[in-house]
């Protein structure tokens, strides 16, 4: 449930430079959205492999 907490504060975190690249064109706020999405990526594929593990074990 704590990676589920990260992925929402990432998620908050970036909203801001998400508005800056888009509505902005601000490439370096780009930069920072690409990277967060690379976090979100790391930490969703973590999330799967706990909730895989989780599902084994209740077994």
């Amino acid at each position: 449930m704590d990676k589920f907490k990260q992925v929402q504060e990432v998620i908050a975190s970036v909203e801001a430079d998400v508005t800056k690249f888009y509505d902005g064109g601000n490439a370096a706020a780009g930069t920072r959205v690409r990277k967060a999405m690379q976090d979100l990526k790391v930490l969703a594929q973590e999330i799967r492999a706990e909730v895989t593990e989780k599902k084994n074990t209740a077994k």
